[in-house]
């Protein structure tokens, strides 16, 4: 079982929204797993989905959590960032 904590946060650090992203697909890597996750969130919150750069990447091989902010979108946002963090793996 693979679970993706996907949180939006207003600028006051209150959580607006959130959900549990979950994938039983045993072919998939982690990385598919996670990107697939996000993906679906994204949806589920009408976002586009964000932009990986490197200090985002680093924080999540670092702590599997990571902030999205207003760089990481293409779009304006209405909040002050998204969260996700992997609570469970394989």
């Amino acid at each position: 079982m693979f679970r993706l904590w996907c949180k939006v946060f207003d600028e006051n650090r209150h959580l607006l929204k959130d959900t549990v992203i979950k994938d039983d697909d045993p072919n998939l890597n982690r990385t598919r797993k996670i990107f697939n996750a996000i993906r679906e969130a994204c949806y589920e919150f009408d976002l586009g989905e964000p932009i990986w750069l490197d200090s985002n990447i680093e924080d999540f091989k670092r702590h599997s959590k990571v902030k999205f902010i207003q760089d990481n979108f293409v779009e304006e946002i209405d909040f002050s960032y998204l969260e996700i963090e992997v609570i469970e793996e394989d």
